[in-house]
């Protein structure tokens, strides 16, 4: 028989499921059962630019990225924004940091083939500003960053970029007033780059201006390949 090991803390502060957010049916999952299958995954179809989700499987790319020249390489999501909206807005806002232990190793055995092709030198968080920083305690692509680095071996390089400015929120914003709030947002802190391929993380993908912002300047400092991966990302056509 399998001895499993429980941790007290487990009783103590008993695991929140990432979707409903209720108390988890065994100490130390992520989910409840009854949740399990209310997550709805990226599957192919999807863009091969972006990744996001296709309806028709003869299509190799999404509107957005058939009109839209991206800086980066390729990328690609976990699940579909609105079956995970709400667990990413309590994971961003209301200080369920515990959520990136699950989502960390979901990402990692869906999304470990992908990684093991692409055989990148590093993960590198989306940074928010330090302000930002202050006001929420934590960046929340930086935990998810750390717990799939846990499980894949690739290293996270936090310091390599900053972000220069507190940007305005991106969700209300037209595409030009997003890439007008985006210049400069960016910096190298390390002139010693020797990376060929990164990964950068994020938890939303939208229209991708900040991870074009960001891969203009990682590619300008000598990095040969940037692509991402994200938590959720909304429907292509």
């Amino acid at each position: 028989m399998k001895n499993i090991r429980i941790n007290p803390l487990d009783y103590l502060f008993p695991s929140r499921c990432v979707v409903c957010d209720e108390v988890t049916d065994s100490p130390g999952e992520g989910i409840c059962e009854k949740c399990r299958d209310k997550i709805v995954y990226i599957k192919e179809p999807y863009c091969l630019k972006c990744g996001k989700q296709l309806k028709k499987e003869e299509k190799e790319y999404c509107g957005d990225c058939e009109k839209k020249r991206h800086f980066f390489d390729s990328g690609i999501s976990l699940y579909d924004y609105g079956s995970m909206s709400d667990s990413v807005y309590r994971f961003k806002y209301a200080g369920r940091t515990e959520y990136a232990a699950f989502y960390g190793k979901d990402l990692y055995e869906k999304k470990a083939g992908w990684l093991k092709m692409l055989r990148p030198d590093a993960l590198i968080p989306v940074p928010i500003h330090s302000s930002r920083m202050r006001s929420r305690g934590y960046n929340q692509a930086a935990l998810i960053a750390r717990e799939l680095s846990k499980h894949s071996g690739i290293p996270v390089r936090e310091q390599l970029i900053k972000r220069n400015f507190r940007t305005q929120p991106l969700k209300d914003l037209s595409h030009a007033e997003r890439q007008n709030n985006l210049k400069r947002a960016f910096k190298i802190c390390q002139n010693d780059v020797k990376l060929n391929t990164i990964v950068i993380i994020d938890d939303i993908y939208t229209t991708g201006s900040t991870i074009d912002s960001m891969t203009k300047v990682l590619k300008d400092a000598g990095i040969g390949r940037v692509f991402f991966i994200t938590l959720t990302i909304g429907r292509g056509i």
